[in-house]
């Protein structure tokens, strides 16, 4: 199995990906402990400015969209991460509540663009037939680069001093200098991944007055609330509801970090327009809500029994997550004007970002709270929303505007 891409634009995107998640593991896994144990913020002023700043940063989604469909996204999204290496920096200077939230907040517009103009680059490099394996592959690369910067975070954690600390931060911002450079690398791309010429049939008033869209978004936005899960609630419930001891966390976020390498690119296949794509998210809610009831079943059993239950679920749990993200990009580029990729992934990622958001709590109450009850429905939820899919897929496709006619006059057929 080949983990690189060929030689090309493809394989310069995946490099600077590798390079950039690197620093997003260093961040990820000693962030937290830098601000509260270097800094000295309280954890509830970390988690409560974390969440405003993630909350407003959202706001740049569709705006910086936009722009990678009138600029080129490979320099924008190389400008953006120049500005990211800047903020992420700035946690040096802070020394307070405050001062953390004037950094945090402009660092979390700059992520939340920069994740909607990376969709525009990527289905520029990738193009109509290649833009969901584009973002398989990506993925698969993302993945090892967070476990390489979580493993390398490790070191500053062991060490627990103010040095390593200021090491990491500077770290993390390193990897958004060499990430640009690299992006730099790459041919000009066409803006929103296709011709200017090709922009007809967008709806006026962008993607957030698109109802059908932003139906069929909002269902892929509910199914990606299986990350939450998988990252939050799922811990939590391994050891305080399962019983298993605490390193059984750490492997199940190793099974779905080795399943996603080898599988997201493999799992994608069949996911470049609306109609496999709907049936593959159809497939991805069924498949989530039949591990629910696998997690439920850990709380009643003896500990060797329900970590080994655990590991099936989370497998099982991984394949939902891989179809879900392959079909959610292939629903969120083709239910797009060709001219509006970028800020159509923009309101995409405004929706699942709120639904993230939301669902820390919610699912949090629902699962820890309820018990196995509350798996029950969580899973019956992922059902719905999965059989739901391919019906919004087919309404949003039959509510897209008639394209403009070309210089002969014709009407342009739908894609």
């Amino acid at each position: 199995m080949r983990f690189a891409p060929p030689p090309g634009p493809l394989r310069t995107l995946a490099l600077a990906t590798l390079t950039n998640t690197v620093g997003t593991g260093l961040w990820l896994a000693g962030g937290a402990l830098y601000l509260t144990r270097d800094v000295g913020l309280a954890p509830t002023s970390v988690g409560a400015g974390l969440t405003v700043a993630g909350l407003v940063g959202l706001t740049a989604s569709v705006p910086l969209g936009g722009l990678a469909d009138r600029w080129d996204p490979r320099t924008l999204r190389a400008a953006l991460q120049v500005g990211q290496a800047l903020a992420a920096a700035a946690y040096l200077l802070v020394d307070s509540l405050a001062t953390f939230l004037v950094v945090a907040v402009p660092e979390a517009l700059l992520a939340a663009g920069n994740l909607a103009v990376r969709a525009a680059l990527v289905a520029a490099v990738g193009g109509p037939t290649g833009r969901v394996h584009a973002f398989a592959t990506l993925r698969a690369v993302a993945n090892l680069g967070i476990s390489a910067g979580t493993a390398l975070a490790g070191f500053a954690l062991a060490v627990d001093t103010h040095r390593a600390y200021q090491v990491l931060v500077v770290g993390n911002a390193a990897t958004y200098l060499l990430s640009a450079a690299l992006l730099m690398r790459l041919p000009p791309q066409a803006p929103g991944g296709a011709p200017r010429r090709a922009a007809g049939g967008a709806r006026r008033g962008g993607p957030l007055r698109d109802g059908w869209f932003l139906a069929v978004s909002g269902a892929s936005a509910v199914l990606g609330t299986h990350v939450t899960v998988l990252v939050l609630v799922v811990p939590l419930w391994t050891v305080g509801r399962a019983g298993a001891p605490p390193p059984v966390v750490s492997a199940v976020l190793l099974i779905n970090t080795i399943l996603t390498v080898l599988l997201a690119v493999r799992l994608s296949r069949g996911a470049d327009t609306a109609a496999p794509a709907a049936r593959k998210l159809r497939r991805a809610g069924l498949v989530l809500a039949a591990a629910c009831p696998l997690y439920a079943v850990t709380a009643g059993l003896p500990v060797f029994p329900a970590v080994a239950l655990l590991l099936v679920a989370t497998a099982v749990w991984t394949v939902g997550d891989l179809w879900h993200g392959a079909a959610g990009a292939g629903l969120a580029y083709d239910l797009a004007p060709p001219g509006a990729i970028g800020a159509y992934q923009g309101a995409d990622g405004l929706l699942a970002g709120l639904a993230q958001a939301l669902g820390r709590g919610l699912l949090t109450l629902l699962v820890l709270g309820g018990g196995g009850a509350g798996w029950l429905v969580l899973g019956g939820l992922f059902a719905v929303v999965g059989l739901a899919a391919p019906a919004l897929a087919r309404r949003a496709v039959a509510s897209r505007p008639v394209p403009e006619p070309t210089g002969t006059g014709q009407p342009v057929a739908p894609g």
